[in-house]
């Protein structure tokens, strides 16, 4: 059976009377006649009690009726649902991001101002350490990533800047470091340091202070660094972001002497991106691009 046997159908069933169905649907009569004789010999039941005075439903046709009537809703649904995945209104975004877009709070507001303006659409997201996240996008394994450039990206991965921050020092409590409000990069010399995955900040501190950081540990996480900070083992340039959201016993924050060093949150993503889902997505998220 085709589409055309169920809309033939329920033309006769509704109003009753072949010749009123055959102009409902734009056919002659004879035509439907055709149609509903088909849907009978594929079914094996007769439908419909046919007079020269009247039409009625068979039980048979009763019963067909209504899983005819469920069935043409359900397609209904499936092709407004097709259209809504092509607008980019219906699917899956996959997200992977470092912790301090989250720190920052770009992660949470976009995301709920993503499912604000498109309901049907299912956002997850991941935190992965940051070197795999152009890789997992170039793989198909996420579908953007929010990280901190810069960053080697695979050939066809792009990214965009969407928020500019700072970088911080963090330096053990009881340290004489934590006496300043304003630490100079020369005065850091001769201390240890705990890197996180962006390792552009301490870079830029050792070339400012002219001497080559005594790198301690690389832990990974933020929340890692810090408390190594905090147990006196060095100290950490990190994301001002984090001084409002990762408050720990035994670190303080201060600012670098001098020109601000920047740091930034990227939103990582393939160039020929075709999925209207994460086109969608991309396209919010660009829209915080600085000027």
């Amino acid at each position: 059976m085709e589409l055309r046997h169920f809309r033939c159908f329920l033309a006769v069933a509704r109003s009753l009377h072949f010749s009123r169905a055959a102009a409902e649907l734009g056919i002659s009569p004879p035509a439907l006649s055709k149609q509903i004789q088909e849907t009978e010999r594929f079914l094996g039941a007769r439908l419909f009690l046919r007079t020269k005075r009247s039409v009625a439903l068979t039980a048979a046709g009763e019963v067909f009726l209504g899983e005819a009537q469920r069935a043409m809703q359900q397609i209904g649904q499936a092709q407004e649902a097709a259209r809504r995945a092509g607008r980019g209104e219906l699917g899956r975004v996959a997200v992977g991001y470092v912790a301090s877009a989250v720190y920052a709070g770009v992660l949470q507001e976009q995301i709920a101002a993503f499912r604000d303006s498109y309901p049907g659409l299912q956002v997850d997201a991941h935190e992965y350490p940051m070197q795999q996240l152009p890789f997992m996008l170039d793989q198909g394994r996420i579908d953007l990533a929010l990280l901190r450039p810069p960053l080697f990206y695979p050939e066809g991965i792009v990214s965009t800047v969407v928020l500019r921050d700072r970088f911080v020092i963090a330096v053990p409590a009881a340290s004489a470091l934590a006496q300043l409000k304003v630490i100079a990069a020369r005065r850091l010399g001769n201390q240890n340091f705990i890197v996180p995955e962006q390792e552009n900040g301490t870079l830029e501190i050792g070339r400012r202070g002219r001497f080559s950081p005594r790198i301690v540990d690389r832990p990974g996480s933020l929340v890692s660094v810090l408390s190594a900070v905090s147990l006196g083992v060095g100290c950490a340039v990190v994301p001002h972001s984090v001084v409002a959201s990762i408050n720990i016993p035994g670190v303080s924050y201060r600012e670098v002497a001098g020109k601000m060093i920047t740091s930034e949150i990227a939103v990582a993503y393939r160039r020929f991106e075709k999925a209207p889902a994460v086109q969608a997505f991309i396209t919010r998220l660009l829209a915080l691009a600085p000027a």
